[in-house]
């Protein structure tokens, strides 16, 4: 199989009859033996009835339907271990992202990246999406250490290696592109048309800033400071620790003075320094001896071999 494309689906019924309309016109052409794969996260409407009348049509459609909804991450996770394709395109299913820019996506791919993030440059949807969208992506960036526009952006190329090495969980999908890059895959960004929505309403909810915020503190913490915890539990517990020394250390002084310390608030706040410095510091100390001993089982990226 030449290209997979993985298209998580939840309440979509009205846009895939237009959606594979619109595949097949733009990939057949290009002679590549493909599949299709809807991921159904649980949809309460007719998607997936939609999706047997459908398969009648379109030989190359295949599709998974979930119990319930888990989100898009969870569909993702399911798509990306089903796929078969040398090339592996994501989109969404409301017909936002346009399936003509298939062949861009792997022309970029061939150019010798392993990741190609779409960017939404002229993006399609209401101020109040756009404006949170841009400073998400510009704190991310800034962060990450990868100069992309739109992490966010449903429309991605990958190599199937990159796919089969990511452990997408919770709300991680929005971080594809830094997971990859941490692993030492050649990451780009191509600008893409982006389109308005045609039918349904939009999934977007205020939550996702703050799910987003926290989601961005994991996988900091992932790819920096995964295989060595105490690090950072140290840069936070070691200054406090030291402060604390400080404050006790400086009021000693004074007591062999003649300064009384016994009812001095200073006092207290050098004795919960010390105990919060501690606890900083046995935390990662123990984070680290869970860390060894999941080592042995620490996949690596490996990019080719000679035997």
């Amino acid at each position: 199989m030449d290209l997979t494309l993985v298209i998580p689906a939840f309440n979509e019924a009205e846009s895939l009859p237009l959606l594979f309309e619109k595949i097949d016109e733009a990939v057949s052409p290009m002679g590549l033996a493909f599949e299709v794969l809807i991921i159904d996260d649980g949809s309460k409407d007719q998607t997936f009835a939609v999706l047997k009348e459908l398969k009648q049509q379109y030989s190359f459609l295949k599709a998974i339907r979930f119990r319930r909804n888990y989100g898009k991450s969870a569909a993702l996770s399911e798509g990306f271990k089903a796929a078969t394709g040398k090339f592996v395109i994501t989109m969404d299913a409301d017909l936002q992202d346009d399936p003509n820019e298939v062949p861009n996506l792997i022309a970029k791919l061939e150019e010798g990246f392993d990741l190609v993030s779409g960017w939404k440059k002229e993006r399609k949807d209401p101020l109040s999406k756009r404006l949170p969208s841009k400073l998400y992506n510009r704190v991310t960036s800034m962060l990450s250490g990868i100069r992309l526009h739109d992490f966010n952006c449903g429309l991605k190329a990958y190599r199937n290696e990159v796919v089969k090495s990511l452990s997408v969980y919770g709300e991680l999908h929005r971080f594809l592109p830094v997971l990859s890059h941490q692993q030492g895959f050649r990451v780009t960004e191509m600008a893409v048309k982006h389109h308005p929505r045609q039918f349904g309403k939009s999934k977007f909810g205020m939550w996702r800033f703050f799910s987003g915020f926290f989601d961005l503190m994991t996988v900091m913490f992932l790819t920096h400071f995964k295989a060595r915890p105490l690090h950072v539990f140290g840069m936070i517990g070691a200054p406090i620790f030291l402060l604390g020394n400080l404050i006790e250390a400086y009021l000693t002084v004074g007591w062999f003075m003649g300064v009384g310390i016994r009812n001095r608030p200073l006092f207290f706040l050098g004795i919960l320094l010390i105990i919060v410095g501690i606890q900083f510091i046995g935390t990662g100390l123990v984070a680290e001896m869970i860390s060894a001993g999941f080592s042995e089982n620490m996949r690596y990226s490996v990019r080719e071999r000679i035997e």
